[in-house]
């Protein structure tokens, strides 16, 4: 089997829908290729994901009686064995074969008139496995095509989520791959942590907090670059549940003390520092 066709059985294994024969080579393939089980994990879990899409409500009342009702009233096949059916080889079509001339019969042309013997039209069990069969391989393609689509949204998504990064992050996926990079951890007021992290190769500083202390509506958190004796402003942030990441604003330098200080909404209206730093990161 090759890894194509194994990956329309998982789609298929994935809702359900393989006959005994697939399910007996599905299974038989999976043990002799684990390197495929990939397929298997996507499908179940795009399976997954459609399922829930689709809401919960109840069938209308008068679904099971509208079905019954259809069933008694449509033509039904002979019942048929189902190993039978798995069997029997697929047919397209039938189409008996030309007409054997009649001079060529009167000749006593034995093999001419074994050429015009009509071939019988297929049987039911025939007509049914093909078109069981041609289901099956309808309910793959479309579980394959599902699949793909899911996927290809899928990476939409990620490709889309990694395009618009915030700047604080993209910083840090920099710094950090720097080969300067690098952070100091200090302790804030209340048990929380700030993690400052720079590279002077990339020139840019990102400060990470947990456990911020809670500030009211009309005031910011402000950061400073605290260097030969002066703050100088690197913007202001606010906090979700006292957790940031926070990209500051101009070039770290050599020696630098990062600091922040809680200030009125916008940032402290004289450019220095109104209050006591609730954080000192020493970056030398």
């Amino acid at each position: 089997m090759e890894e194509k066709e194994f990956a329309e059985l998982a789609a298929g294994a994935a809702l359900n829908a393989l006959s005994p024969d697939d399910r007996v080579a599905f299974d038989r393939a999976r043990r002799e290729h684990p390197e495929w089980e990939h397929w298997v994990t996507t499908d179940a879990a795009t399976a997954v994901a459609l399922s829930d899409t689709v809401s919960n409500a109840l069938p209308p009342l008068t679904l099971r009686s509208t079905l019954l009702s259809r069933i008694a009233t449509t033509p039904q096949l002979p019942a048929m064995d189902a190993a039978v059916a798995a069997a029997a080889a697929p047919m397209d079509r039938w189409s008996p074969p030309a007409e054997t001339p009649a001079t060529d019969r009167a000749a006593g042309d034995t093999d001419a008139a074994d050429r015009g013997t009509a071939e019988p039209p297929p049987n039911t069990t025939v007509i049914q496995a093909a078109s069981r069969r041609n289901w099956t391989r309808g309910i793959l393609a479309l579980a394959a095509s599902m699949v793909l689509l899911v996927a290809l949204g899928l990476g939409a998504a990620l490709i889309n989520d990694y395009l618009n990064r915030p700047p604080a992050v993209v910083a840090l996926q920099q710094i950090e791959a720097a080969p300067d990079a690098q952070s100091a951890t200090v302790e804030v007021a209340d048990g929380g942590t700030a993690t400052a992290h720079w590279s002077e190769s990339v020139g840019e500083a990102v400060l990470v907090s947990q456990g911020l202390p809670a500030i009211t509506d009309d005031q910011s958190f402000e950061m400073w670059f605290v260097r030969d004796g002066a703050a100088v402003s690197a913007g202001t942030f606010d906090a979700e549940d006292g957790a940031a990441t926070a990209l500051l604003d101009g070039e770290v330098e050599s020696g630098d003390t990062i600091a922040v200080t809680v200030e009125p909404e916008g940032g402290s209206p004289t450019g220095e520092p109104t209050s006591d730093p609730i954080v000192l990161i020493p970056t030398a």
